[in-house]
C-alpha cells in the first residue's frame, strides 16, 4: 500500500528525506545516481519503496537529465519478427540501464510520423523505429527530430540519421536460385504491398534471380497483397491456375499462408509445389513440412539498432555527425518445405 507525503499528496524527496533521516540532498543524489555511502543508499531506497515513490520520467529530463526510456515502434506487435528484434534491443537497454517502450504503428504512416514527433515531449531518451514505407514526410521528421534516432530499414541516400538494413534483394535472390537448383521452373511470388520497401527490394531480388537462371518474368506467377497468413493464402489459391511448382514468398507469415492453400487444393509440399519464404521467423519451423526460409537477421538488427541509439546517447553532443549504415548479411536456411524433386518419368517429359 502506497503512504502518501505529508500533506496527503503524492510521495515526495521531502517525505523519503524525513522518513530515512537523511537530507534531501542525499535523497536526490541517490534518487538520480549521483552516488552516496552505502549505509544512505541503503535508507532512501527501503523509504521510497516504503512510501511508493514513483520518479517522475517528464519532470527528471525537462530539469536536464534523461528519462532512462527508450522507444520501439514497429509495424506489426504480432510478427515474431518484431518481437526478436524487441528482446534483442531490450536485452540492450537493460543492460545499459534504460527502460523499453513498445508501440505497434499498423505501419500507419501518420502513426509513425507521431511517434517520431513525440520525441519533442521528452518522455523518450531515443527511438529505434521501423517503418515499411518512407515517405518524405518521414525524411523530415527523421531530420528534426527531438532525439536520437535509428531506423531498422532501408533509407534513401542523404535521410540523415543512423540505420540498419537488411540486404533482402540479395536474400530473395538466394532464394529463387535454391528453387531454381531443386528442379524447379516455374518460380510464383506472393509479395506484400509493391509500394513498400520489403515489397520494392524482394521484387527486384526475385527478378534479378529469375534472369540469372534463365527464367523469364511471367506476370501470372507473381501477385501482391498485404503482409499476413491470410493473405498469403488467398494470394496463392489465385496462382495456382498458373500452374507454379513452387512459390516464394516474401516472409514468413505469406509462406504459412500459401501453405495452407495449396494443403486446400490437395497438392502436396514439397512434392507438387515447394514453398520458400523470407525472414527465419518462428514461424518458419511451426508448419508442416517446416519451411525454408532466408534468415535477414532479425535479432541481430535489433542489437546493432540498440548498440548505435546507444552510443549516441552516451557520447557528448550525440556522437558522430555523419549518419552511420550498418547491413545485416541474409543467411538461407533449407528445410524440408523445398526438398529437390524426384523425377518419375521420362526425361522429356520433366519441366524444362
Amino acid at each position: 500500500m502506497t503512504v502518501r507525503g505529508p500533506t496527503g499528496g503524492r510521495p515526495t524527496i521531502v517525505s523519503i528525506a524525513e522518513r530515512a533521516g537523511v537530507s534531501i540532498a542525499s535523497v536526490s543524489r541517490v534518487l538520480n545516481g549521483l552516488g552516496a555511502r552505502r549505509d544512505t543508499v541503503e535508507k532512501v531506497e527501503r523509504a521510497a519503496a516504503e512510501l511508493g515513490y514513483v520518479p517522475n520520467a517528464v519532470a527528471r529530463s525537462l530539469k536536464g537529465g534523461r528519462t532512462r526510456q527508450l522507444t520501439f515502434a514497429m509495424p506489426d506487435i504480432g510478427n515474431p519478427v518484431y518481437v526478436a528484434m524487441v528482446r534483442a534491443i531490450q536485452t540492450a537497454a537493460k543492460a545499459a540501464g534504460y527502460r523499453l517502450l513498445l508501440h505497434s504503428t499498423d505501419a500507419v504512416v501518420a502513426d509513425e510520423l507521431g511517434v517520431l514527433r513525440s520525441l519533442g515531449d521528452r518522455t523518450s531518451d531515443g527511438l529505434v523505429i521501423c517503418p515499411i514505407r518512407i515517405t518524405d514526410a518521414h525524411l523530415d521528421a527523421l531530420r528534426t527530430a527531438a532525439a536520437p534516432v535509428v531506423v531498422i530499414g532501408t533509407l534513401p541516400h542523404g535521410a540523415g540519421v543512423d540505420s540498419v538494413r537488411a540486404d533482402s534483394v540479395t536474400g530473395a535472390a538466394l532464394a529463387v536460385r535454391h528453387l531454381y537448383e531443386t528442379g524447379r521452373r516455374r518460380i510464383a511470388f506472393v509479395n506484400g504491398p509493391a509500394d513498400t520497401v520489403p515489397g520494392r527490394s524482394r521484387a527486384e531480388g526475385y527478378r534479378a534471380a529469375l534472369a540469372e537462371c534463365g527464367l523469364g518474368y511471367d506476370q501470372r506467377l507473381v501477385v501482391h497483397t498485404e503482409f499476413g497468413i491470410e493473405s498469403g493464402a488467398g494470394a496463392t489459391a489465385r496462382l495456382l491456375a498458373a500452374r507454379p511448382d513452387a512459390v516464394f514468398c516474401a516472409n514468413d507469415q505469406l509462406a504459412l499462408g500459401a501453405a495452407r492453400a495449396l494443403h486446400a487444393a490437395g497438392l502436396a509440399i514439397p512434392g507438387d509445389v515447394a514453398v520458400a519464404g523470407m525472414d527465419d521467423s518462428a514461424l518458419a519451423q511451426a508448419g508442416w513440412p517446416p519451411l525454408t526460409s532466408v534468415d535477414l537477421g532479425s535479432t541481430e538488427r535489433g542489437r546493432r539498432a540498440a548498440e548505435l541509439l546507444l552510443e549516441r546517447l552516451r557520447a557528448p553532443g550525440g556522437g558522430p555527425t555523419t549518419p552511420r549504415t550498418t547491413t545485416v548479411a541474409p543467411r538461407l536456411v533449407v528445410r524440408a518445405s523445398t526438398a529437390p524433386r524426384i523425377p518419375t518419368g521420362p526425361a522429356h517429359e520433366r519441366n524444362p
